[in-house]
């Protein structure tokens, strides 16, 4: 606006009238300028917002189990062609399993069906342990690789746990409660790895990516709870997948196990520096975490696992045992979904 003006200034001259002119013309610019900048901030590009568009898929606490159940297979049935609805094509979907299941019998599971991701976490009786997905491309390899890095995850928090609880000093009441956690926490530790690395039934969900029908045949399997199909899932990295554990048959959470004890926790993860590219039905490498389809490449990651649960925090005014690290999972009804 300056060279206009100093042009402007150049012909009107210096007499008091025209100097008001110019005064108003100055101020009139930078009032224009002014609504321009604020207007841009209003209308220009939204402010990327990390968790105002994550797609939450699954079960929520105090939710009814028999009604996420229903409502998933009604989802299910509705993707059909039978249906009446338009033709759907590959989708989402996360598969909750009847019953813990090893490697080996978790492949004919699924059989057929191209797989993301797995959850897994070791059901020892007693103690509260960490939900753990593992992300999937080769049947079984990386489910048995998962689980080993799971158990040096473990070893790990083991010594951790061994080493805080030898640094404690003194004898009174809060040093003999944390020893006494700590030593839990490092037994609960190494009874997981030792689950682990024996290749325990310990999985028990599964993410994949098919055409309705082929998820409704994958719901019939004996060893498939209930599929819950998510088509509006586009990234994997922007979605909170909550399944439900095969012990739970009443509301999330079904806690059968109230009475096990406190257990400190030390969350972490082992996560992939690339997201796991998935197999598609048609033979072509599918990068999960991409919103835009098929990618380039075909390679097997990077075996790894990552924590989507912790047990309960030594702290005082940690979360409760057994309360999910992230933001938990939601149903159909919930927000995101």
């Amino acid at each position: 606006m300056l060279p206009p003006l100093t042009r402007g200034l150049s012909r009107i001259g210096t007499a008091p009238s025209r100097l008001r002119i110019l005064s108003g013309l100055a101020v009139a610019s930078a009032t224009a300028l002014l609504l321009a900048v604020v207007w841009v901030a209003d209308h220009g590009p939204e402010a990327v917002n990390p968790t105002g568009d994550v797609v939450r898929v699954g079960v929520v606490e105090g939710q009814s189990v028999s009604g996420y159940l229903r409502s998933s297979r009604g989802e299910l049935a509705a993707l059909l062609p039978s249906s009446g609805s338009p033709v759907a094509g590959e989708t989402w979907a996360l598969v909750s399993l009847r019953t813990y299941l090893p490697p080996d019998k978790l492949q004919a599971a699924l059989a057929g069906v191209p797989v993301a991701e797995v959850y897994a976490r070791a059901p020892l009786p007693g103690v509260r342990t960490p939900v753990v997905k593992i992300p999937v491309y080769r049947m079984p390899q990386d489910v048995v690789t998962g689980m080993l890095n799971a158990a040096l995850a473990r070893d790990q928090e083991q010594a951790d746990y061994r080493k805080l609880g030898d640094e404690l000093e003194g004898d009174g009441v809060n040093e003999i409660r944390l020893r006494w956690a700590y030593d839990n926490a490092a037994q609960a530790a190494a009874a997981e790895a030792a689950a682990y690395r024996a290749h325990c039934a310990c999985v028990f969900a599964a993410v994949v990516r098919a055409a309705p029908a082929v998820l409704e045949e994958l719901a019939g399997r004996a060893e498939v709870r209930v599929v819950d199909p998510a088509p509006e899932v586009r990234s994997l990295d922007r979605t909170e997948f909550r399944p439900v554990r095969p012990e739970q048959t009443t509301t999330v959470p079904d806690d059968p196990e109230s009475g096990a004890p406190t257990v400190p926790s030390r969350s972490r993860s082992v996560a992939p520096a690339r997201p796991a590219p998935l197999p598609s039905s048609t033979g072509a490498a599918v990068t999960s975490a991409s919103p835009d389809g098929p990618a380039a490449g075909s390679g097997p990651s990077a075996p790894a696992v990552q924590e989507s649960t912790a047990i309960a925090s030594a702290s005082p005014g940690g979360p409760g045992p057994g309360q999910p690290s992230t933001a938990s999972g939601a149903s159909r009804d919930a927000p995101g979904r």
